[in-house]
């Protein structure tokens, strides 16, 4: 495993991923209801590597209205599972829960997909969060929220610049 690390590394999945390292800063939106833009704000985040190249964190600080919050993603690709793989926490979204995503390379630098629980309802909801670089200094993170019947609508998207 370390070989195939140590090249994913140098030029491969890993060394992709860390092409959106550093700090960014821009502005989020936010759907509550399809199409019905709710709320846009600025955001700041810090994307680093760690575990020596294994995993990226994302650390974020932002507002919704006039609500401060938070959030820390780790993401990485997994040699084992052969898919990208994602831990995110925040302050706002996640409440006290984490979501676990995992998702397949399609030609994305990453893309993944997970479920969370909805107090009331009997049924899961999907979360699909997507990170496409748009040039060296432009990265942007879309999420979606997945119905039970698997309507996805876009819940944010922040797009970010980086800092230089």
């Amino acid at each position: 495993m370390t070989e195939n690390f140590e090249s994913s590394l140098k030029a491969g999945t890993h060394f992709n991923l860390h092409k959106i390292c550093g700090e960014w800063e821009g502005t989020t939106k936010t759907w509550f209801e399809p199409d019905k833009l709710s709320d846009e704000s600025p955001m700041r985040g810090t994307i680093k590597s760690i575990l020596d190249g294994r995993f990226i964190t994302h650390e974020y600080k932002g507002k919704l209205g006039d609500k401060d919050f938070e959030g820390v993603a780790i993401m990485g690709y997994s040699f084992v599972e052969d898919k990208f793989e994602c831990a995110w926490v925040d302050s706002f979204h996640m409440g006290t829960g984490i979501l676990f995503s995992q998702g397949v390379k399609e030609g994305k630098p990453f893309s993944v997909s997970g479920t969370y629980g909805v107090k009331g309802y009997p049924d899961r909801w999907g979360w699909k969060t997507e990170i496409k670089m748009v040039s060296d200094n432009e990265i942007v993170i879309t999420a979606y929220n997945v119905s039970p019947q698997g309507q996805a609508d876009k819940a944010t998207e922040t797009t970010y610049k980086r800092i230089k």
